[in-house]
């Protein structure tokens, strides 16, 4: 049977899942034809974890099955493991092209700099007239950003969310004015649990796999076996619906505690207080509007307090839409920064997890089992390991997009780049977030158990972090005096003694040249990897 003629061909990518999208703008579903494909490219580009394919690929089949729900909405999809399958994008678009013949093909903006100068390309290589339109899931549109940059010297979040908080009207007075009379409450926002560990802490509601889901999973475990993650506990939201009712579970059962909490981290605990909707507002089936209204409502019903609110709001309003105007701003030349000149390997227990320093291990271990770490997790135990080693920004880079369920590049690019490993230079960042094992002590019960010292940089029972640390201000020390908010860490090292110092540099070495782990080369760990 001859396809009928197509009109308009709507791409939708992984991370556009999204009924509301300006993709169908316009749409007629008698000449129009919707196009989705699953391709391997995808998937080993970077080595992506199984539960961050099983993701996608679950949400997307999910909203095929949502779209032709649509009364005589018609979707051209190719399956992964369909047999005339070309395995990435640009292929599977052009052999779509050339069977479809449409007029015209129209995606909203990618979330990916390679995969939009993708779609671009071989749409005019094929000839066929193609439409970019604006992608409204976000506040701020790509060009909003790049016209709060003109003018001004630096580039800072706190200056951008203000903005966006007074144009949206979103917990501000009649008069403009910070609601409460702070913009920020950050200062309230990084609470510990002391040595009794966290209180009233309910576990989140967890999805169960369906049919389709189910299907994904078999179909990953054998197309990707070799890949990191374990698949046994897959309980992410794939669906809007699904989307929903984890924003509600939050909402209820600990918004209240988030913003005090948010930053503090526990053993065998991957939850805690987070929202576990970062990868559905990322896929878009959850709108950042929703999300930040719901908040907003159950601080106007004083269900949460105006700190944790604000906290979580800012994430949302403020940094998830800042990093965007970054990415876009300065794509593709940001992806190769190297400001600090890193040339370490990224540590293999990255991936596998073994590794004798308990924070590590525990950061590590849940990321590889969930798919998921909060964000301290993220900047100031793993992103802070990779810092402080010396670690080739592209690789952590690469390890996050590939490990995490909520990763797309738009936001993991420059949280790690400019927040992360200050490998912008500073364009991010205002100094680069490093500190001894004694945060990570502060923030968590990890150092408990564990066999290495965070008040010791020298010795076996020396902590990496510490040892490193002090190693990162002597190599870099000449530039960090630059800066003036590194001013007080460089007069702390220059109160140690020459031989301290020479010590410090001598067990960081040995570290370095064991791949990252503070054990000998001879230890079971290293061989486990």
């Amino acid at each position: 049977m001859r396809t009928p003629e197509v009109r308009h061909l709507i791409v939708v990518l992984g991370d556009q899942l999204d009924l509301e999208s300006a993709a169908f703008d316009g749409f007629d579903p008698s000449s129009d034809m919707i196009w989705m494909a699953e391709v391997a490219e995808e998937s080993i580009h970077v080595w992506s974890s199984k539960i961050r394919i099983v993701l996608f690929l679950a949400a997307m089949r999910h909203f095929r099955k949502a779209l032709l729900s649509r009364q005589g909405w018609r979707v051209d999809y190719s399956e992964l493991d369909a047999p005339a399958n070309k395995g990435n994008l640009a292929d599977e678009l052009d052999r779509a092209i050339k069977r479809l013949q449409p007029a015209r093909v129209i995606m909203v903006e990618a979330g990916d700099f390679r995969v939009e100068q993708a779609i671009v390309e071989r749409t005019h290589t094929a000839g066929v007239e193609f439409e970019l339109r604006e992608d409204r899931h976000f506040y701020a549109s790509r060009q909003d950003f790049i016209d709060h940059t003109e003018g001004r010297k630096s580039i800072r979040l706190e200056y951008f969310y203000r903005e966006l908080r007074r144009r949206e009207n979103i917990l501000v007075t009649d008069d403009g004015k910070p609601e409460g009379g702070q913009w920020n409450y950050d200062a309230e926002n990084r609470k510990g649990f002391g040595k009794t560990g966290p209180k009233d802490l309910r576990a989140p509601r967890l999805f169960k796999p369906d049919a389709i889901t189910r299907e994904v999973i078999d179909l990953v475990e054998d197309r990707f076996a070799d890949h990191p993650g374990d698949l046994g506990e897959f309980s992410w939201p794939v669906t809007a619906l699904q989307a929903q009712h984890a924003l509600e579970d939050f909402v209820e059962h600990r918004l209240k505690y988030f913003g005090k909490y948010q930053d503090a981290m526990w053993e065998n605990e991957p939850w805690l207080f987070h929202s576990r909707i970062s990868a559905a507002m990322n896929l878009k089936l959850l709108n950042p509007r929703a999300a930040v209204d719901v908040a907003v409502a159950a601080y106007r019903k004083g269900d949460a307090p105006l700190a944790s609110v604000e906290g979580f709001v800012r994430q949302i309003l403020g940094w998830r839409e800042y990093v965007r105007g970054v990415y876009w701003w300065k794509m593709p030349g940001y992806a190769q920064g190297n400001a600090l000149q890193a040339k370490q390997a990224l540590p293999k227990f990255y991936w596998t997890g073994h590794c004798e320093m308990n924070c590590l291990r525990q950061a590590i271990g849940q990321t590889l089992q969930h798919g998921h770490a909060h964000h301290i997790q993220r900047l100031m135990v793993t992103g802070l390991y990779s810092l402080l080693l010396g670690v080739k920004p592209k690789e952590i880079h690469e390890w996050y997009l590939a490990v995490y369920v909520d990763a797309v590049e738009w936001v993991e690019l420059p949280n790690t780049i400019g927040m992360s490993q200050f490998a912008d230079g500073g364009l991010m960042a205002s100094k680069p977030y490093v500190a001894t094992g004694k945060y990570i002590q502060r923030m968590s019960n990890y150092c408990k158990d564990c066999r290495f010292d965070p008040a010791h940089a020298t010795g076996d029972q020396a902590c990496p972090f510490t040892t490193l640390y002090w190693d990162f201000l002597e190599r870099h020390a000449d530039d960090l005096r630059l800066n003036r908010r590194m001013q007080f860490q460089l007069k702390n090292l220059e109160r140690k003694s020459s031989e301290s110092r020479k010590d410090i540099a001598g067990q960081a070495k040995c570290i370095r040249r064991n791949g990252g782990q503070p054990s000998r080369p001879d230890n079971e760990l290293d061989s486990a990897d």
